[in-house]
């Protein structure tokens, strides 16, 4: 019996497989791994990865640009690393559906870093975390991540979500001349209440209308559209810097090459390092479960540190799996890696092409979606279930999401 029929067999019928001799089994397992790229075995529905990269690429620009800006980065930081994990990952990757971008899971823990050293740091930060990354999936270490205890996760992601939330809670301040900050007041702070719950109430009821259209692109139109219809004035993009369109170019971090400097950005690479695989890996198995399919944790690690080693070098903020734009692919109706390359594509054509059209896109607009991360990535379910925990269980969570994961 030839590979192709017992991939099928496979596929199709998984119960005949288990009564063919062992060897058949490894014979199919193991060729189904050769194939590095693409598997020309399975049919392809171009139409649904064309229109699955599309939505992809809308819901991951306004999800890159906030979380560039929540770290203090220029928006273009943020779209780079949008279109280089979304490439790397997607052609290397070992979970064919699975998308990757600039997260907020990799960049919050690299926050402080920022402020104390700068870019510069930033960007050996990734690389390096990069790195071990690599090493994780060179050593075959990938498996373990299903290891991490579930109260330890629930203490990440509740951590994220109010880091998250708080932050689009300081765009309601202005900076005066002097640089002291205070609150909207009157008219201001109407206009920015007003849309900022229009952008909520719109990403909260649209998917009850259709999901054939994702909400938070949805919400961003309307917003943009009744702001420049009815020439509201509120903070755009531009004010926050303004997005050059070129290219991403080999820059090496202009860093000291000493121990000092290992030292210092050591901890926040092995934190993102971390932070990234478990958020990456755990997408990973989620989209196991909805294909009824396995991908290959290890190979996945690898095509990740590539992606941040490439980030580190060429100018991104780092990034990992994305669980909500990994949903909005396999809603789409993708199932192979064409719809992340066409995604991370169309990404780089609006940074070279579309920068002023970026540049317009309100404030205001990236807030009210951004409060809608932070609202679903926070574990409800948690709270819940607190009364039934062991004491030991909540503490450990309180302790992670108070933290944070972020080195001291």
């Amino acid at each position: 019996m030839n590979y192709f029929k017992i991939f099928e067999l496979y596929q199709k019928k998984k119960k005949i497989l288990i009564v063919f001799h062992s060897s058949s089994i490894y014979l199919c397992s193991s060729m189904k791994h050769t194939i590095s790229l693409f598997d020309f075995s399975k049919k392809i529905n171009y139409k649904n990865e064309l229109l699955a990269g599309f939505t992809v690429a809308m819901t991951m620009i306004p999800e890159s640009l906030s979380f560039a800006i929540l770290a203090g980065l220029s928006p273009l930081t943020g779209l780079y690393a949008a279109f280089m994990m979304g490439i790397v990952t997607a052609v290397l990757g070992g979970r064919p559906g699975m998308v990757s971008g600039g997260a907020g899971a990799t960049i919050v823990v690299l926050i402080a870093l920022i402020k104390s050293h700068g870019i510069e740091y930033l960007f050996a930060a990734v690389a390096l975390a990069g790195i071990f990354q690599m090493l994780v999936g060179f050593f075959k270490l990938g498996k373990f991540v299903r290891l991490i205890p579930q109260p330890v996760m629930y203490g990440f992601l509740n951590g994220l979500a109010i880091i998250i939330f708080m932050a689009q809670v300081e765009q309601f301040k202005i900076t005066d001349s002097t640089g002291v900050s205070s609150w909207l007041q009157g008219t201001p702070l109407y206009i920015m209440a007003g849309l900022t719950a229009l952008t909520i109430a719109i990403v909260y009821f649209f998917p009850k209308i259709t999901k054939a259209v994702p909400a938070s692109l949805v919400a961003i139109i309307v917003v943009f559209a009744v702001v420049l219809g009815f020439n509201i004035p509120t903070k755009t993009v531009a004010d926050i810097a303004h997005i050059s369109g070129s290219l991403p170019s080999f820059h090496i971090p202009q860093i000291p090459f000493t121990l000092e400097t290992l030292q210092i950005i050591f901890p926040y690479a092995l934190v993102m390092a971390g932070v990234g695989l478990i958020e990456s890996l755990l997408t990973l198995s989620m989209v196991d479960e909805i294909t009824n399919s396995k991908g290959n944790a290890n190979k996945e690690s690898v095509a990740q540190g590539i992606a941040n080693i490439t980030n580190g070098f060429f100018g991104g903020m780092g990034g990992c799996a994305m669980v909500a734009q990994t949903l909005v692919n396999l809603n789409a109706g993708s199932r192979a890696r064409l719809s992340g390359i066409i995604g991370s594509v169309m990404i780089l054509m609006i940074i070279l092409f579309g920068a002023p059209f970026i540049e317009k896109i309100p404030m205001v607009a990236l807030v009210g979606v951004m409060m809608m991360v932070a609202i679903g990535t926070f574990q409800w379910v948690s709270i819940r279930i607190a009364n039934k925990m062991p004491k030991s269980d909540i503490f450990v969570g309180i302790t992670v999401a108070s933290d944070n994961g972020c080195p001291s």
